[in-house]
């Protein structure tokens, strides 16, 4: 059934590492030039976006100091002459005080408020109809919490980066053919094209949008560890043309060191949020609806997280 959530485990503290990943290389053998390497690469990475100033949040906020935070991160399969619409969407609220970071996965079909639409549709739509800034706005709303930041990774573009590291391996536990590819279930070593078509199998795992979300996961995964490995630190400058090409953030480099200096603790005990939904079809399409109560279950986690409350 699409609405069976499974058990999502998995090491979350992965997730984050597209950012983590080059902080962390930063630190290594080639500190000078990779640094240098590295904040080049953030400059092509770094993206503002044009967005009114949000309502949850009083005062911006100051890595110096400490604060939380959040941040939309947006898998979006984006090919050549199509927008794409963002297949995976996660919240991450960062909080430095009680050292921890709470990850909530919102599935694609979430039927919510569009926010600058004015109707209702499934969240993953935002990003068609007005990109990173609809998405946040529309997200924003749906949890009541303020989304500070976003990042954005182009999972088509995102071969490039597996390849990059020499391929990657992964633990498939899910036999299906996508592509013309056939994937065994085991230990698979996988190359950029391979990585991408196995990431993109839906329809064939009971487990829908949160199989293709645990696949995505396991190839990011995959790419911090062979990033991180020995034989990759001679392949930074590729590594890094590769994320700079295919990661859009908002934040700046100055921050993005602040937030390695100040938040390492809270990066080491990620928490695994779950929203329970109910499928159900609406004009003949598929939603996923959140009841009241689980709405504001999830919602009074994340502000308590934010020291909202």
């Amino acid at each position: 059934m699409r609405s069976e959530k499974g058990k999502r485990k998995g090491k979350w503290l992965k997730i984050t590492g597209i950012i983590l990943l080059v902080l962390l290389i930063a630190g290594g053998a080639y500190a000078y030039t990779v640094y240098n390497s590295f904040k080049n690469a953030v400059e092509t990475m770094h993206q503002p976006i044009k967005r009114e100033k949000s309502e949850k949040r009083q005062e911006p906020v100051t890595f110096k100091e400490k604060d939380p935070f959040s941040v939309l991160m947006l898998g979006v399969d984006e090919r050549q002459g199509d927008k794409g619409r963002s297949d995976t969407i996660i919240v991450l609220a960062v909080n430095p005080n009680n050292n921890s970071v709470k990850m909530l996965s919102i599935p694609r079909d979430t039927r919510t408020e569009i926010i600058g639409k004015g109707k209702e549709d499934k969240i993953n739509h935002a990003y068609a109809f007005g990109g990173v800034p609809m998405s946040m706005d529309t997200v924003e709303n749906f949890l009541d919490i303020p989304i500070d930041y976003y990042m954005q990774v182009n999972m088509e573009g995102f071969k490039d980066i597996v390849d990059a590291v020499g391929g990657i391996k992964v633990n498939n536990d899910l036999d299906f053919t996508q592509d013309g590819f056939h994937f065994t279930k085991g230990e698979l070593n996988l190359n950029g094209e391979q990585a991408l078509s196995y990431t993109r199998m839906r329809y064939e795992d009971p487990r829908g949008d949160f199989g293709r979300q645990t696949r995505q996961r396991q190839i990011i995964e995959g790419v911090i560890q062979e990033g991180l490995s020995v034989s990759s630190m001679t392949n930074f400058s590729e590594i890094f043309a590769a994320l700079g090409k295919n990661v859009k953030t908002n934040l700046t480099f100055d921050q993005l060191m602040d937030i390695q200096k100040n938040y390492k603790e809270a990066g080491k005990n990620i928490q695994q949020m779950e929203i329970q939904e109910q499928g159900t079809k609406i004009d003949k399409i598929y939603y996923g609806l959140v009841s009241p109560e689980e709405k504001q279950r999830v919602q009074n986690e994340l502000k308590a997280q934010l020291e909202l409350n």
